[in-house]
């Protein structure tokens, strides 16, 4: 990948929660290894797609980037400029270019506050235009993500789950960013509304020059809108690669596991499609398996598994993955 249109680029990103233990001195006694050792690079104009199961992970790597949670290590860069050390006024600049969507629509949108102070608060954080301007910039971010502009006195409660995320969109967008990161903005609403917004996303992609990392476990959802895809198995990714090349030729295990779940479409098909049962639950965050974090699982696992951690290699061009047996 050339690095004049790498917009993000994220090297060995490490993120522990402490645990803590006692009511007066506390003192750690151990940590939540949410994200380990990851490292990925994202170009101008792209979505990654990141996949994987609840609480592996996904969600605390796309707040590390936006430097929302302080990396235990590792580097975040942002067309070349570390984030990680930039700190006060100076990463208030760059948190224009980056913006997030939230999950929950329900949760993310301030229920005393109205749909137009929502999304005008942005631009009022960052001192941008008069008052009259900004309701004309809340009218026309309104209209951009399909609402009515003349909703602006309406309250959160006054909308349905899709339409609150739409708001939760035009707030991303209100000061005009170049990088945002989707945190499962579709797995809070109903199927019948998921396409919308995901057809809504691609469209201010492609108007806006957008560039997205899309966190998702709809497999099938991430094949729609994402160019690459990284699956990523508690605190690690095991493999990135173009859609069609993860999709056609899964390499590791783990996702051989994730695309046999998917249903087939087809009755036919179906009948002798074959399912990989994983067995056991997956480990604790907290005390992780030695080794590849997937050999407790992994119906191919050998002795090396155990003892050693599979190096992070490209095995054809723009196709990495980690494990040994590949």
């Amino acid at each position: 990948m050339s690095e004049n249109n790498v917009l993000v680029n994220v090297e060995h990103l490490t993120k522990y929660f402490p645990i803590t233990r006692g009511l007066i001195v506390q003192r750690q006694v151990g940590a939540v290894q949410a994200v380990d050792d990851v490292s990925f690079a994202i170009k101008e104009g792209e979505t990654l797609g990141l996949v994987g199961e609840s609480g592996c992970g996904k969600s605390t790597t796309g707040r590390t980037i936006l430097q929302l949670y302080e990396p235990t290590e590792g580097k975040v860069y942002y067309r070349g400029q570390d984030l990680t050390e930039v700190k006060g006024g100076e990463m208030r600049k760059f948190r224009r270019n980056m913006q997030i969507i939230f999950q929950d629509p329900y949760a993310s949108l301030n229920p005393r506050m109205t749909v137009g102070r929502i999304i005008a608060e942005p631009l009022e954080v960052h001192n941008i235009g008069t008052r009259r301007e900004r309701v004309e910039r809340v009218q026309e971010l309104l209209h951009l993500v399909g609402m009515n502009p003349y909703f602006i006195n309406r309250y959160p409660h006054e909308f349905s789950g899709g339409q609150r995320q739409r708001i939760g969109v035009a707030r991303a967008l209100a000061l005009n960013p170049e990088f945002i990161v989707c945190d499962e903005p579709i797995s809070a609403l109903d199927v019948s509304i998921q396409a919308q917004v995901v057809n809504l996303l691609e469209e201010l992609q492609e108007k806006f020059n957008l560039t997205y990392l899309f966190i998702a476990h709809d497999l099938s959802m991430v094949r729609h809108i994402s160019d690459r895809t990284a699956v990523m198995y508690l605190g690690k990714i095991v493999e990135l690669a173009d859609r069609d090349e993860l999709y056609g030729n899964p390499l590791h295990p783990y996702t051989q596991a994730l695309l046999s779940a998917v249903p087939v479409p087809n009755p036919r098909r179906e009948k002798t499609h074959q399912r990989m049962i994983l067995k056991g639950d997956v480990p604790s965050p907290v005390n992780p398996p030695s080794g590849c974090r997937f050999h407790p699982r992994c119906p191919l696992a050998e002795a090396i598994c155990e003892q050693q951690v599979p190096e992070w290699r490209e095995v054809a061009p723009g196709h990495w993955v980690a494990c040994h047996l590949v």
